[in-house]
């Protein structure tokens, strides 16, 4: 049995990613926000996650190999915002928001890098009895 590779590992991973990613993303528009004509860009990958696992039924039981799959095609996606901006030069970055949401990913991942800490800690107190 591979035990670091379970579907809560791999979800665990793909979230940090994900989130990673959506930090990097939220920075470059923050580092945008003077560029005329810059318009914000968001990430996305729960929405596309909820909707490839919403396939298997929960009465019965789906084989692990399959959601394993499904969590490790899910792709993250980047889109521009469509927002109005009410500045004259175009750009649409609203430094606020970018920071809340900055922060909102931060805490997002160090949740997620303590999930896969724990488990990883149970881990070893299985396999060393202590």
């Amino acid at each position: 049995m591979d035990w670091l590779n379970t579907n809560s590992m791999l979800l665990t991973e793909k979230t940090l990613d994900n989130l990673w990613q959506r930090q990097r993303l939220t920075l470059q528009n923050i580092a945008n926000a003077e560029t005329p004509g810059y318009k914000a860009k968001y990430a996305t990958f729960e929405e596309e996650l909820n909707l490839s696992l919403s396939k298997f039924d929960k009465k019965r039981a789906s084989k692990a190999k399959e959601i394993g799959s499904e969590i490790q095609n899910s792709k993250l996606w980047i889109h521009q915002s469509s927002e109005e901006s009410m500045r004259l030069d175009g750009n649409n970055v609203q430094v606020d928001v970018e920071n809340l949401e900055l922060a909102r990913a931060q805490i997002q991942y160090e949740y997620a890098l303590r999930q896969a800490t724990e488990e990883l800690n149970r881990l070893r107190t299985v396999i060393t009895g202590s």
